[in-house]
């Protein structure tokens, strides 16, 4: 599942989930969301707000593409959603287990939050409720767990035009500009501890960028070539200093 966040030097970010059955796995998560669902081609369904209009940075939209076999790694990215009550999050909770979720141990113990896989069995969180994401959104965050914070924090806040609201030791926490949508945060997590799925983050160039000059940008900051087998695809993959992959979409 690709996540595409908001705009990034280049553009968005969004989301994307990687999966057997793309409309599936689009309509769990569109009705999870309480979103709609689009295509932009075969194999590809595209999770975002009705009445969208892309580069909003309102929200993180979410791409599920079609991969056969796809591999189940311990890739480090996952969602946290948002709840604004205990009742809520009770609520939440049981919608996602009627439309197909399960629930799910990531060895997280005696938590306030709950922790689901998907159909495809990505894992994700629903939150307890709290302060800072009382206005995100459905999706509070895109977690992604790390061994250094401040360093992905640095290489973050460069590659993306959002603003870096707290860093320390443990945990780095990035938003739009604008001050609108989820956060991206990452999380000091020792390996062991990573969550499974197959998802990670997709960058797009605002319209009239140039996705070559945005790739080179990236190249300087840090970012290495990455081969997952894409092919010839008009995306580029790259991935950060901690070896997190990402894809560079064209401009929209």
């Amino acid at each position: 599942m690709g996540i595409r966040v908001g705009r990034y030097g280049t553009a968005t970010c969004s989301g994307e989930f990687q999966g057997r059955d793309d409309s599936a796995l689009g309509r769990f998560w569109a009705e999870a969301l309480g979103w709609g669902v689009s295509s932009e081609g075969p194999g590809v369904t595209n999770v975002e707000p009705e009445g969208f209009v892309w580069p909003d940075p309102v929200a993180v939209c979410v791409d599920v593409v079609t991969v056969p076999d796809p591999e189940t790694v311990r890739y480090r990215a996952h969602l946290d959603l948002a709840t604004t009550s205990a009742a809520h999050q009770a609520q939440l909770v049981a919608h996602l287990l009627e439309l197909g979720a399960t629930p799910a141990d990531a060895g997280q113990g005696d938590v306030p939050w709950t922790v689901l896989a998907d159909p495809e069995g990505n894992l994700f969180r629903v939150l307890e409720p709290r302060p800072i994401y009382r206005d995100t959104g459905p999706i509070a965050a895109v977690v992604v767990s790390c061994a250094d914070p401040r360093a992905m924090a640095r290489f973050w806040n460069e590659a993306m035009d959002w603003t870096l609201h707290e860093v320390t030791d443990d945990h780095a926490r990035l938003r739009s500009a604008k001050g609108v949508g989820p956060y991206l945060e990452f999380v000091r997590t020792p390996a062991e501890k990573t969550m499974w799925g197959r998802v990670h983050l997709d960058l797009r160039p605002y319209p009239g960028d140039d996705q070559a000059a945005e790739v080179a940008r990236l190249r300087a900051l840090g970012a290495t070539d990455a081969d997952v087998g894409q092919g010839d695809v008009p995306w580029v993959c790259l991935a950060d200093s901690e070896g997190n992959e990402f894809c560079v979409l064209t401009p929209g």
